[in-house]
């Protein structure tokens, strides 16, 4: 070929890239952008004269940009990937969903210049899917739970709003999550957010942690200690376990969000504050006040939006879509390629109880990863506390003495949990399947498997209640 034969295919190359509807971009062996297409402006919102020359990391802000890149395995691997799902953070600071493509770019003589990614805005594809499912995506919470679906609705004026919000929840619900949720919403979000557990010190400790100390003010302050509300200025505070916190304390705290200015210990000058305030409780703090164990004029000034998470046990349906997310984030952090988890784990899963909520099923599928290499994870990767337990009770593990036939308690479990579904359908067949995520005929095997006699009306003339 030619000298004028190759830039002839070069301009033709260059029409095809800038007709696309896929974002491309090149990099050099040193992670500089070398090229970038009309789509991938469009997607990212970002002009090439200020992509090309930068780092790839610099412009995509892609999860993948923290360990697992597909370019960057290409790179050393010497060998494509196809259709990696991730996120990249665009020009406004919104996340998009893409489908990304990797592979080696090579000059005629087969000498690598570097790497290839081509990336597909995929932002419809994941709302038409999360529509199907019937789940809501906010942030890092993910529900399908009529409950947190209405929370997610609301969310977005409560954060604008700049009003002190009270999160009540047990313990691993997510109340930090929903917090760190709020800041990013609000016009806050670039400002710091700042969190304290205040059940876990006592009033001097937790007096000085706040609003800090003056040098002198007790033995061993020997320079001054700016406090957690001069470090959250302008941003958001996040005080979790308000109801353990003493009388004395919360009459201080009162004063602090009714006047917005505090004090340091040992100082003498009273500093503004420009905090927005977040309340969090495992406790309920209206029966608190009842029993005098919580100031009231505290508990109104807290509670001018409340929000109330519930436990993982009121919302089963979310089990299955934080086990997937689960999956994913532990397959990301360890490099590894878990495919899920099977039926008869998950049926243990959903009936447990999780007096740990979130948290606890989280441990559990970082416990069932230390055991199971890359297989799909199966009972026998669950902790022995898991499988072991009574049906309904999740306080008393088995004893050795007492006899316990697995197939059988899995059996039962899937029984409860297809009679659940259908009766939650109305006994819609199709709707059961689709609500336990399995094909109506698959859905059909297992109700011969497990002898289920079902009524003979197919019960799609019934309308599933309104949330």
């Amino acid at each position: 070929m030619n000298p004028g034969d190759h830039r002839i295919s070069s301009i033709a190359n260059e029409i095809i890239l800038e007709s696309i509807s896929d974002g491309v971009f090149t990099v050099d062996h040193e992670w500089r952008i070398t090229s970038f297409n009309r789509a991938a402006e469009e997607i990212t919102g970002i002009p090439r004269a200020e992509a090309i020359g930068r780092y790839c990391w610099e412009v995509f802000r892609s999860n993948m940009c923290e360990g697992d890149c597909a370019l960057k395995r290409t790179m050393k691997e010497g060998k494509s990937f196809v259709n990696s799902s991730t996120y990249i953070v665009n020009s406004e600071g919104r996340r998009i969903p893409i489908s990304v493509s990797t592979s080696l770019l090579k000059n005629v003589d087969d000498r690598v210049l570097g790497g290839v990614e081509t990336f597909r805005d995929i932002s419809v594809v994941e709302e038409l899917r999360r529509e199907l499912s019937g789940c809501v995506q906010l942030g890092d919470m993910v529900s399908r739970s009529s409950t947190m679906r209405h929370i997610f609705g609301i969310l977005e004026q409560v954060a604008r709003s700049g009003s002190t919000v009270l999160i009540e929840g047990e313990t691993g619900t997510g109340k930090e999550v929903l917090a760190r949720a709020i800041h990013n919403l609000s016009p806050r979000h670039e400002r710091p957010f700042v969190a304290i557990n205040c059940g876990a010190l006592p009033d001097t400790l937790l007096e000085s942690e706040l609003f800090g100390y003056k040098a002198g003010a007790f033995t061993g302050a020997e320079r001054d200690k700016p406090g957690l509300f001069l470090a959250a200025e302008g941003g958001t505070l996040l005080l979790d376990e308000m109801g353990d916190t003493s009388p004395a304390f919360q009459v201080k705290l009162l004063r602090v969000l009714e006047e917005r200015e505090f004090q340091p210990l040992g100082g003498v000058e009273r500093l503004r504050s420009d905090v927005r305030v977040i309340a969090a409780t495992n406790r309920d703090l209206s029966q608190l006040v009842g029993e005098g164990m919580f100031r009231r004029d505290l508990f109104y000034r807290i509670n001018i939006i409340h929000l109330k998470l519930p436990p993982l046990r009121e919302r089963r349906e979310d089990i299955p879509l934080l086990i997937d997310r689960f999956v994913a984030r532990m397959n990301r952090l360890r490099d590894r390629a878990v495919a899920g988890i099977d039926q008869e784990a998950m049926a243990l899963l959903m009936e447990h109880s999780y007096p740990g909520n979130i948290r606890e099923l989280e441990n559990i599928i970082e416990h069932a990863f230390v055991l199971c290499g890359n297989e799909t994870i199966g009972i026998r990767h669950l902790p022995a506390g898991i499988v072991l337990l009574p049906r309904g009770h999740v306080d008393r593990p088995v004893s050795a003495g007492e006899a316990v036939n697995l197939e059988s308690a899995v059996s039962s479990t899937e029984t409860r949990v297809i009679l659940e579904a259908l009766e939650r359908n109305g006994y819609n067949r199709r709707a059961t399947a689709k609500d336990l995520g399995m094909h109506t005929t698959t859905l059909f095997r297992r109700l011969r498997r497990l002898g289920l006699q079902l009524p003979e009306r197919d019960g799609r003339s019934v309308r599933s209640p309104k949330n």
